[in-house]
This record gives C-alpha cells, structure tokens and sequence, in this order.
C-alpha cells in the first residue's frame, strides 16, 4: 500500500505540474480568441494568422477568419501568406552568414559585387556600403522608384542600373528613408559572392535548417499550394478580394512567403541570437549587429485617440529591423505590406518573447493592436482595447480621404474642357526611370499604359482643363491624375502623372516622344 500511495503522489505531483505548466502558457492569452474574431469583423478582414513564442516554446499558433471572402475554407496555422517586407530580415541575416565566413564585410563598397549599380551622386555610387543598403539611410526617398520593379517585368540587374534615376532627398546618410531598391541590391550581393541566387541561399541556409518546409522564397506557382490565403483591399470603404502579384524581381526586400508555424522558427533563431534547438546558423557578433541602431528614425506623437505612452523615448532602424520601445521595454520588429496583404514580426529580447501576425488585409494597424494585445497580456500590463482604438483611427483617416476628395470635387471647374480633341494628347512619352508610356483613345476615352509594368493600365476621365483623373484597373494603384502640358504651339510637351497609394508616391514627368 505504501508502494501504491507512493505512486499515487508522484502522478497527483507530475499532473499538478503538468496543469500549472499549461495554465502558466495559456493564462496571459485568455479571451484573446474572442478578441481576434470581434476585430476581424469591426475591421472587415477576411482573416489572419497568429503564432507566439515565450522561452523558446510556441504559446500559441492560430489561425482566424477565411481564406477568402465569401468562401468557407478557414485560415489556420498552415495557411501561406505573403510577408513582403519582412523579408528584409532574411535577407540582413544570410549576409550576416556571409560575414561570419569571411566572404564579406559589413562595410564593403557594394560596387566591389555590383559593378552596374548606379545612384545619381557618384560619391554616393563609390562609397554606399552593405551595412548601408540594409538601413535606410541611402539619401533616396523612401519608397522612391519602387513602380520601376513594383508589378514590372523589369530584372534585378535592369533595376539596379535604373537606381541611378532616382533622386536623393537627402544628402547621404543623414536622413532615415524607407528605400526598397536598396533591400534588392543587398539581394543582389548574395550572388555575387556565392553565385547562389538569394532564393537558393535563403532555403538552403535558412529554410531548410530551421525546418521551414512550407516556406517559399518564389512566388507560388499556380496549384502549388493548397491552403494559400487570397489578398484583399479596402476600395471605397468595402473590403474585395484581389490578385496576387508576383514580386520575385524584388526578392531582397520582399522575397519570402511562409506561414506561422514556420514564423515561429524563424522568431525562436532570431530570440537565440543564431542558435536553433541546439545548433548556431550565425554568430552572436551578427546578431548584435542587426539589433543596433544603425540609423535614427523620427519619432512622431501618436495620433488621437492613441494614448500618449505609446510614443517612445528612442526609434532607430538596425540591419533588416526596426527597433524601438513598447511599456520600457526594447521590440525589434518590422512590418510587411504586398498587395492585399501585411504581416509583423515583433521580438521583445528581454522577455524573451515574440509575435508573427499575418492577414490577407492590406493594414498594418489590425497587427499593431493584436501585437500590443499579446504584449500586454505577457507583460502583465492592464490591456488596452488597441483594436478599437486603431479603428477610430482608420475611421478618421478614411473620413478625412473623403473630405478631401469632396473638397478637390467642390473646387474644380467642371464646366471647363480639354485643350485638345483627345486624340491629339495620344503617342508615346518616355522617363527616364520608368520608361516608356502609351496614351491610346479608345471608345472616346483615353487609357494610359506603363509600359514595364502591364498590370498598370488606367482610364483617363476629364477632370478639368488638361488635368484628367486616372482610374488604375489595377486596384491597389488607386485614383490618381494626369496633367498634360502644352507648349508654346499648342501641342503636348509632357504628361505629369500624380501617384498616392503607398507604392512610389509622387508626381513624375513623362516627356512625349
């Protein structure tokens, strides 16, 4: 009998261990289900993905919502997502390999492996390094360029050739400008020291290793994968669904497409500082390095109705992460948008905790207020209501788009008429950084076509005098304008195209050939 109650302690011992083990796991994210699925309606996304990883141990690895709208097959922990930018950590951390045997220097001249690649100073050319390619700190503006390869059938090396017809805003390495051409020539090196393309380095030094199998570093060919999440957009107010667009020429900046289970490898290799259960993929140095700041990034107040704590006391950005605070606490992260989708991948070091969220909603601001959720929740904090909060604050940006669209609608002369009859603003024009476009008149209207970039093609409607406003098909481009600009006989000279959406914007000037 005394065999017997022996026995019967240690079992009541492991079960009640056992039982604090799973309670102390799941405790902090009680209720967080029903969080997620209240804020995937208020939000009207379709549905995301979420994993975490506290001690090197995943706490959670869900998925929510539908793959796509209006269809019943549910998002889960296996359901693959475009990261976009995210990526740009995979690619900080392959040269950090690199660095680690020798082959490279953070502080090499990129033209030692990049003898086309141009910027418009030719100090700039001679002395940007690696280390610079991978912060920001280029004197280019940011998102300067990106239509060049954005949905273009352009190559890396044709991109990398063009960069030199972007110009800077900066004097170089002064200011912080999110720069995704950058990102592509430290793709780029990656070959050209190895002669293994980023893809195939990437799987076999990282993928594979870490045991990522559903990964790609390709965009995923037609059938290839069956629980694929389908991007979607807001479009007046109204969130549809949209087409996935192929950006392997941007494979350095935006490169991978993974889903959280797999996220949370990659988030326990990045939390070991290059160890993975047991075995290192890069040094400790390296990791160190990408977490140091590298470049100072403003720091702006939060917008209303944000509490104020949120504004931290220091942002930087390192090689491949930004780096910031949350509650006093040090997070390295980074946000990725693709069309119709977006994704964070946040660690807090100290805590020894880390987040991957990925949506088919293209905002940013759902993954902040989940993120802050969990954080909270791990942090013992008393938990805001982030997504009600970041909802106000979509609501009034979108209120605001309105009001301004109104006020644009109010003020111009709609009894005004073009110039010309409209086949005489048709003919091809040509910039240098963006090539060649074609204005064409078809069935009465005109339609504008970039050349290298096929799935921009837009409808032009007369706006007022020679300004015509410009509906992309393509929805993610937005609306925007046109403006034709005679000359001194009466005949067009140029054509202005005015871009909004997050990708390039801008006002370009193409010169009619």
């Amino acid at each position: 009998m005394a065999r017997l109650a022996s026995i019967w302690n240690r079992l009541f011992v492991f079960v009640l261990f056992s039982c604090c083990f799973l309670y102390g796991q799941t405790r902090p994210l009680q209720g967080f289900d029903a969080y997620v699925t209240k804020a995937l309606r208020d939000w009207g996304c379709p549905g995301l993905a979420v994993a975490a990883v506290k001690d090197d141990k995943m706490v959670l690895a869900k998925g929510y919502g539908v793959r796509k709208l209006g269809e019943s097959a549910a998002v889960d922990e296996h359901t693959l997502f475009g990261i976009a930018s995210c990526s740009k950590a995979f690619t900080a951390t392959a040269l950090g390999m690199l660095v680690d045997e020798g082959k490279i220097r953070w502080d090499d001249r990129a033209i030692e492996y990049l003898p086309g690649f141009e910027l418009h100073d030719p100090y700039v050319t001679r002395e940007i390094t690696i280390r610079d390619l991978l912060c920001h700190r280029s004197g280019l503006p940011a998102f300067g360029g990106d239509l060049m390869w954005w949905g273009s059938t352009r190559e890396t090396k044709e991109i990398l050739e063009r960069a030199r017809n972007v110009g800077p805003v900066s004097s170089f390495r002064s200011n912080y400008a999110y720069q995704n051409i950058m990102f592509i020539a430290a793709g780029a090196v990656i070959p050209a020291a190895t002669e293994k393309s980023w893809s195939d380095f990437v799987a076999e030094r990282i993928l594979t290793p870490l045991g990522m199998n559903s990964s790609l570093t390709k965009m995923p060919a037609p059938g290839q994968v069956d629980n694929l999440a389908t991007p979607h957009k807001r479009i007046d107010g109204k969130t549809k669904p949209i087409a996935w667009r192929n950006t392997d020429n941007g494979a350095g900046a935006v490169g991978v497409n993974s889903n959280v289970l797999d996220m949370a490898r990659w988030i326990r290799l990045q939390l070991g500082r290059g160890v993975f259960e047991g075995k290192r993929l890069y040094s400790a140095d390296v990791a160190q390095e990408m977490w140091s700041p590298q470049t100072i990034v403003p720091i702006s107040h939060p917008t209303s109705p944000l509490p104020p704590f949120l504004k931290p006391r220091w942002s930087a950005y390192g090689l491949g992460w930004g780096i910031s605070e949350f509650r006093g606490n040090v997070v390295v992260r980074h946000y990725g948008e693709t069309d119709g989708m977006s994704s964070v991948v946040a660690l807090m070091p100290e805590k020894n905790l880390g987040v991957v969220i990925l949506a088919n909603l293209h905002t940013t601001s759902l993954h902040t207020a989940l993120l802050y959720r969990i954080f909270d929740a791990f942090l013992g904090a008393t938990p805001e209501d982030w997504s009600t909060l970041y909802l106000k604050v979509r609501t009034n940006e979108e209120l605001k788009e309105r009001e301004e669209y109104k006020k644009r609608e109010e003020a111009r002369v709609k009894t005004s008429v073009p110039s010309l009859p409209l086949n005489n603003y048709a003919g091809t024009y040509q910039h240098a950084l963006y090539g060649e476009a074609a204005v064409a008149e078809e069935d009465g209207k005109l339609v504008l076509r970039l050349s290298s970039s096929p799935s921009y093609v837009a409808d032009l409607e007369h706006w007022q005098f020679d300004i015509f406003l410009s509906r992309w098909r393509d929805p993610v481009a937005g609306t925007t304008y046109v403006s034709f600009t005679l000359n001194s006989r009466g005949t067009v000279d140029e054509m202005r195209v005015k871009v909004d959406s997050y990708i390039d914007p801008g006002e370009y000037t193409f010169k009619k050939k």
